[in-house]
This record gives structure tokens, C-alpha cells and sequence, in this order.
């Protein structure tokens, strides 16, 4: 597809259409659409959410949906600019540009572009560590096509449906709800094989991996990852490709192979690095911290982490902020440092935690630091904590 729309733009430059003067030759305002919609969606599969060309597409399509007075497709081109703000830029920028497609539903009163706009609200408020915010949007959009009354068009990335099933049940783990978590991440690539959605699909096993990882489950990890590259080798999916390689080398070292799983974790990040895509990235990196001090290179987990706090401060993904906290503590214990610095890093993610309500990460680091603690008190030489 790509090869044939490229001939219609100036020198092959995406976004420059070819302006002719031969009569009856010209590209209608429908046509340059057309033409800029359909190039959209398939630079965003094959080159990676954070492309630029594919934003360069939408950008200039959105002056032709004005035109054409056709707010569906405005919706679309709008859901792409978001779609690359959010992995490339601040969530604030995303944030700004999905409350843009929110009030367009609202003014057309329209389900599906409503719960176009309540996916990229839940995504955009689970990176911010709004997990209640984010759960409330997903379930209203999950609750649009439960009522039979929407439907998707070929101009979306993925069913919406599947990435509010895949965010509510990321928010759900988050406020504790383990087991709603788990229905709705099961629903999600249940529906995703259902409506041959294969992007969708991505994304549900992308996150379904999260998950496993989340609950400590080296073996579901491996089978999601597995699966995950599978479809993104066939498909040619550029960025779910590397997320796969990362959650396989995670699994691998979380099973014993450490020395292995780095390798498979660093050739994911390094592809990852090059498509652009920085939403992700602190946690991947979190991931490879773990890694790291399973091989006993703490100090190099230690460097990891700090990076990944870097990253997260500079494009405010505020999810990841008391994980990172709670491992640098792990490691900071690990490496015999200041006792105060240590307490500093697990009272940090503990109140990070508690003011973003996340159950799960607030009791996981309770017990990491009541461990320290007791280890501290009976005298052990060495302090050793669980990473989990």
C-alpha cells in the first residue's frame, strides 16, 4: 500500500502531495484525504507509533477534515497526532490533543467517536498515574460497545475496545482488583483474534505480558512475548517486535538465564530507541534493572534505574515513578549504601503509591521495606530483598 501512495506525493516526501496542472488530473480535497489517511495508518503499522511521517499525514490531513466537514475523519487524523504525541512527546501534549477529540464527540454525539475519545483518556491518565481517572474512562468506553451501538472503521489503528479493555485492566490491577484485571486482559485478545485485529492484538499481547511480569509469572511472560514476536515478524509490526524482545529476555533472566535475558533485553531496548517511542521505555528499563541485579551487576541496575527516573521526569510518566523507587532501594540495600538513603527510597514509593492509590504497588513496597527492615534488625551481614 505504501509503494502505491508514495507515488502520489512531491518527490516521495510524506505529506506533499503532487499538485498537477492537467486538467482532470487534479487530486480532490477527497482524494488528498484519502490518500493522506490511508499513508497514516500504514507508516504508523510498518515504521512504529512515534513515526514522524505518520504524524507529518495527520497534521495535514486535519485542515481537509475541516474542509470537508467530515468529523469522523477529523477524529481519526486528531486520534493520530495523539497517537504520536503520546509516545513521543510529553503526556501533557497528548493530553491536550485527546481532550480535543473528547469534546469533538461530545459536540457530534457520536458512540464511536466517543469511545475513541475514552481509549486515548485511559491510556493517556494510566501513564500520568491517574489509575482511578483511567479505569472510569475505560470501563464507559468498554460499556459503548457492549451496547451494540458502534462499530469500527477501516481508518482506525485498532479497535478501540481492545485498548480500553487492555488499560481498565492495567488500572484494575493497579487499585488492587486482580482478578478483573486479568478478565479484561483475556477479553481483550479474545476479541482482538475475533475482529482480526491484528495491531489490537499487539497491544493486548504487549500488555498481557505487563501483567504476567507484574504478577511475578516468568512463564506467562515468555508465552505472551512469544506470541507477540510471532505476530510482529508476520506482520512486519516494527515496535511491538522489540517490546516482545524485551519481555522474552525478562522472563529469561527471571528464570535463571540472566546472562541471556540482558542480551535479549538490550537488542529490544536499542530497537525500541530507534523507532522513536519513549512512552514505555522507563519501565523496559525498570525491567532491565531487574536483570541486572539478578546477574549481580547492582551497580549497573542502579544506573538503569536512574535513567529510567530521567526519562520519566522529562515526559512526565508518572506510573512508573514508585516502582523505580521501590528497586532503587533494593539495590541501594543490596549495595551496603547510607541507611538513610535506602529508608528515603522505599518511603518515597510508598507515599508515591498512596497518592496514586495504587494498591498493589503501595503493598509491594510495604513488605520490600518491612523485609529490610527485619534483615536490618536481626543483624544479617548482607542485606538480600526480593525484586518482586
Amino acid at each position: 500500500m505504501l509503494s502505491v501512495l508514495v507515488h502520489f506525493l512531491e518527490d516521495g516526501r510524506w505529506g506533499s502531495l503532487v499538485d498537477t496542472a492537467v486538467e482532470g488530473q487534479s487530486l480532490t480535497a477527497e482524494d488528498q484525504l484519502f490518500i493522506l489517511m490511508q499513508a497514516g495508518l500504514y507508516l504508523t503499522a510498518t515504521r512504529g507509533v512515534a513515526a514522524p511521517e505518520a504524524r507529518i499525514c495527520h497534521e495535514r490531513a486535519e485542515p481537509l477534515c475541516h474542509s470537508l466537514k467530515d468529523p469522523r475523519l477529523l477524529c481519526i487524523a486528531l486520534r493520530g497526532q495523539f497517537r504520536y504525541a503520546l509516545n513521543a512527546e510529553k503526556l501533557s501534549a497528548a493530553l491536550q490533543i485527546v481532550e480535543r477529540i473528547y469534546s469533538l464527540a461530545q459536540e457530534q454525539n457520536a458512540a464511536a467517536l466517543m469511545m475513541e475519545a475514552y481509549n486515548g483518556l485511559a491510556i493517556t491518565l494510566l501513564s500520568l498515574g491517574d489509575f482511578e481517572s483511567a479505569r472510569q474512562y475505560a470501563s464507559r468506553g468498554v460499556q459503548i460497545w457492549r451496547s451494540g451501538n458502534v462499530q469500527s472503521y477501516a481508518e482506525d489503528f485498532h479497535s478501540p475496545v481492545v485498548g480500553c479493555l487492555c488499560y481498565g485492566g492495567m488500572s484494575a490491577w493497579h487499585l488492587g482488583e486482580i482478578a478483573s484485571c486479568r478478565t479484561a486482559t483475556a477479553e481483550a485478545i479474545s476479541l482482538a483474534k475475533e475482529l482480526n485485529d491484528r495491531n489490537g492484538l499487539a497491544i493486548a499481547l504487549a500488555w498481557a505480558a505487563a501483567l504476567a511480569a507484574n504478577d511475578r509469572n516468568p512463564a506467562e511472560v515468555a508465552r505472551f512475548a512469544s506470541d507477540l514476536i510471532e505476530l510482529s515478524t508476520r506482520d512486519n509490526f516494527v515496535s511491538w517486535s522489540e517490546v516482545g524482545a524485551i519481555y522474552r529476555g525478562w522472563a529469561r533472566s527471571a528464570s535463571g538465564n540472566a546472562a541471556e535475558g540482558i542480551l535479549w533485553i538490550e537488542q529490544g531496548i536499542r530497537d525500541f530507541r530507534a523507532t522513536g517511542a519513549v512512552l514505555g521505555l522507563p519501565m523496559y528499563l525498570a525491567r532491565k534493572a531487574q536483570a541486572l541485579h539478578l546477574a549481580d551487576r547492582t551497580p549497573e541496575a542502579l544506573e538503569a534505574i536512574n535513567e529510567a527516573e530521567a526519562l520519566a521526569e522529562r515526559f512526565e510518566h508518572r506510573s512508573v515513578f514508585s516502582r523505580l523507587h521501590r528497586l532503587r532501594g533494593v539495590f541501594l540495600a543490596a549495595m551496603g549504601a547510607d541507611e538513610t538513603q535506602i529508608e528515603a527510597a522505599f518511603c518515597e514509593a510508598i507515599r508515591i503509591a498512596k497518592g496514586q492509590k495504587s494498591v498493589s504497588l503501595e503493598k509491594r513496597a510495604e513488605d520490600i521495606y518491612a523485609e529490610y527492615r527485619r534483615q536490618k534488625a536481626s543483624g544479617s551481614s548482607g542485606v538480600r530483598l526480593p525484586l518482586w
